[in-house]
């Protein structure tokens, strides 16, 4: 009869992805639409500190977000990051690279691996003005930072969730000041994928930095922004090929 495969086993053989959002919202919001996927993967997707339902805090540093997802890493894991998630993800990526069957970022926002490119030091400055000099009320500091990055602004007012984005937003250590691994990573033996939106010259030309240093497969989804997850069908179509063909590999 052979074995009898138990829904404890056919969970385990499911490929495993692990889903770090970005900045501003959580877990919940920012994969929404990746929902659809679960019938084909087991999703782990944590909400990081400082986020809903969680406390605020008083710092985020990338580096140590990096280490703070090392608790969510298996052996097997397809690691997906999402903007500032993307950063963290590629710096957990390069500590722990052991446990990583495939490597998904969707904008990240290192815009130091594309410093020297006009459109990256345009952006690097206007970020930097705007942590430095822009308001200091929660919501009129979102509103700034969502025109910067290219995310649309959710109708009328804010909520107590997105507040709190906010305030953990304006406490987040720069990503440009991320120093990516390159070396560690291009030499890594799994599948590297790079996704953005086709929205902004800045990310654009981060995206196709790492595509080239790390070895990357290459994506352009336009017509969610910064956001390319929440495309849904088209999003989910493109990492479920990208991660079934690096789970036969």
């Amino acid at each position: 009869m052979g074995d009898f495969v138990t829904p404890e086993t056919r969970m385990e053989s499911r490929p495993r992805l692990l889903l770090v959002h970005g900045s501003v919202v959580n877990a919940e919001l920012t994969w929404g639409a990746q929902k659809p996927l679960a019938d084909r993967f087991e999703i782990v997707a944590p909400n990081r500190r400082g986020f809903p339902p969680g406390p605020d805090v008083e710092r985020v540093d990338f580096e140590d977000e990096a280490v703070w997802l090392e608790q969510f890493l298996e052996p097997g894991t397809h690691l997906v990051g999402h903007s500032y998630g993307g950063v963290i993800s590629l710096l957990a990526a390069a500590r722990r690279p052991e446990q990583l069957r495939s490597l998904t970022v969707i904008e990240p926002p290192a815009f130091g691996v594309a410093r020297g490119v006009p459109a990256a030091d345009e952006f690097i400055a206007g970020i930097e003005e705007h942590w430095t000099s822009g308001p200091r009320d929660p919501a009129e500091f979102l509103r700034g930072f969502l025109s910067l990055v290219g995310s649309s602004l959710p109708p009328g007012d804010f909520t107590p969730e997105l507040l709190q984005g906010a305030r953990t937003l304006m406490v987040e250590r720069s990503p440009a000041e991320a120093v990516v691994p390159s070396d560690v990573l291009g030499t890594a033996p799994f599948p590297k994928l790079v996704v953005s939106g086709g929205h902004s010259p800045a990310f654009e030309a981060v995206c196709d930095v790492l595509e080239q240093r790390l070895g990357a497969e290459r994506a352009i989804l336009p017509g969610a922004g910064h956001s390319v997850q929440r495309l849904g069908e088209p999003f989910n179509e493109l990492l479920t090929s990208f991660v079934e063909r690096a789970t036969s590999r």
